[in-house]
């Protein structure tokens, strides 16, 4: 009596899965059955259409990867310039000082090793500021650029006219990091 259980319980799940599987058959067959209806130059259309499509996508994608390795490429040079830009203006003090300091050094003293000594600093410090793209507002005989500097008093002299420098100004590429401190002429001979 078990053979016989045994021999129809194949069966029975053989029936299951045919009538399972069958049914996905159908609605496969009737799939493709709706493709082959369409005449074969409508069918290579509408897969040029879906190639296209992916191609589009694919391209808009690429174009938006690109875009993105650009941005962020961008992002870092502006965060390191601005971190390069705070340290110079933090630094353009210490060369103000050594300017003043070297040009109120005395005749008699500009032979002088620890004179010399200071000498070689401050043109350590004008290379590296140059070496960092640090360019020194051009002033003297200039007109007044309020753009670049930054009037402090007027004077005798040609009208609109820089005529003196109080302190110099610096720019990074185009960018003004600190602008110059001058007198302008306002016309007048005296």
């Amino acid at each position: 009596m078990s053979t016989r259980e045994d021999e129809e319980q194949p069966r029975i799940n053989d029936r299951r899965a045919s009538s399972q599987y069958g049914g996905e058959a159908e609605t496969e067959g009737s799939e493709t059955q709706d493709q082959t209806d369409k005449p074969l130059p409508a069918q290579l259309a509408e897969a040029e259409e879906k190639a296209q499509s992916y191609l589009a996508s694919w391209q808009r994608a690429a174009a938006d990867y690109q875009n993105f390795k650009r941005r962020v490429e961008q992002e870092r040079e502006d965060t390191a310039r601005l971190a390069n830009a705070s340290l110079i203006i933090n630094l353009l003090p210490l060369i103000d000082d050594l300017e003043r300091a070297l040009d109120s050094v005395d005749a008699n003293l500009a032979g002088l090793t620890w004179v010399d000594g200071i000498r070689l600093i401050h043109r350590k410090f004008q290379g590296l500021l140059q070496m960092s793209g640090v360019t020194p507002i051009p002033t003297d005989g200039e007109r007044f650029d309020p753009n670049v500097h930054e009037a402090v008093m007027f004077g005798p002299g040609e009208d609109g006219k820089v005529i003196n420098v109080v302190q110099k100004g610096y720019k990074l590429g185009d960018r003004v990091l600190r602008p110059a401190m001058v007198v302008i002429g306002n016309g007048s001979s005296q």
